[in-house]
């Protein structure tokens, strides 16, 4: 009974949302899309890579003001991301300090997808998979199978009823679970409360604040040229970040297919990073590549096959003049 009446407030809260289910897998991935932005939904979900697993809470609301989300840390340190439009507060309480940043390229659970995910036909073959239970509610399989080795496959399963995303798996190049994020509890449809979405901690005196939002630049204005593409990988970000006293200017720039980013930080050489290692590393689902040039330490990371970062970071050079 009460499935059905959050199913039901739902429904009257959000009609436009929970559209006639489809038959095609591209018009399922632009429902997921859409769902993620348009609903209101909390809930609790696991994240897990390898043994590393994490429980967060989630709380998102739309209303005629726009969209916000709070994203809740339950195991570990506290920590809060709190998101409202177009800006991005993370809330370390341990360390007294608030970084307040853009949203980033690297969509969040269960906002995996683009607003326009039909390109991404261009380097997946997509189709449905079977339908499941998932947190207590019927889910229908996507499933995404990346055409070239530059990208990993993703699994996708989003609730039948609304469309809304209850589990996405990313999958490696030999078949096996990267990393996986999953609901196991989810209300779809709850009444709007701008209280779900503020953060739980206050703001002190005494804490410290970041601003760590890049100004906007040109990739052609800033000296660096990339001249190893992927195909489908298109530009998505591309900003100078704040500079400390003791060293240059850094760059930041993402390439992106829609579903999987790659970063590329240029930052000088300080004296801390001499020595700095250039190879191949892992972080978690994160492969990270670094190499020098010019005095430089180009890192290019993402959720990507290694072969992907180190065609980026060979073709990563200073301009010459």
């Amino acid at each position: 009974m009460r499935r059905f009446h959050c199913l039901l407030a739902a429904f009257l809260c959000c009609g436009t949302a929970w559209a006639e289910v489809p038959s095609d897998p591209l018009s399922w991935l632009g429902r997921i899309s859409s769902a993620a932005h348009k609903l209101n939904y909390t809930g609790t979900f696991v994240y897990q890579n390898g043994r590393n697993v994490e429980t967060s809470r989630i709380a998102h609301l739309v209303d005629g003001g726009g969209e916000y989300e709070k994203l809740e840390a339950l195991d570990g340190s506290p920590r809060e991301v709190v998101r409202s439009n177009d800006e991005v507060q993370c809330f370390l309480p341990d360390q007294k300090l608030v970084i307040v940043d853009q949203p980033s390229a690297r969509r969040s659970f269960p906002a995996r997808l683009p607003a326009s995910p039909s390109a991404l036909a261009e380097n997946y073959r997509i189709r449905k998979g079977e339908v499941v239970r998932i947190a207590g509610l019927e889910s229908q399989q996507i499933i995404l199978e990346p055409k070239d080795d530059m990208r990993f496959g993703h699994q996708l399963w989003a609730d039948t009823a609304s469309g809304l995303l209850l589990r996405a798996r990313l999958i490696g190049e030999k078949g096996e679970s990267v990393e996986q994020f999953v609901f196991n509890e989810v209300q779809i449809g709850v009444p709007v409360d701008r209280e779900k979405v503020k953060p739980r901690f206050v703001r002190a005196a005494d804490w410290k604040v970041v601003q760590a939002r890049g100004n906007e630049v040109k990739v052609e204005d800033i000296g660096w040229v990339f001249r190893n593409a992927i195909p489908g990988f298109r530009q998505v970000v591309s900003v100078v970040r704040p500079a400390r006293k003791e060293r240059g200017e850094s760059y930041h720039v993402v390439f992106s297919d829609g579903l999987a980013a790659i970063s590329v930080f240029i930052e000088p050489l300080s004296s801390a990073k001499t020595n700095a290692q250039s190879g191949m590393s892992t972080s978690g689902a994160v492969n990270i590549f670094r190499r020098t040039v010019a005095d430089h330490l180009i890192t290019v990371l993402g959720e990507v096959p290694p072969q992907a970062l180190v065609r980026i970071a060979d073709g990563v050079e200073m301009r010459k003049r």
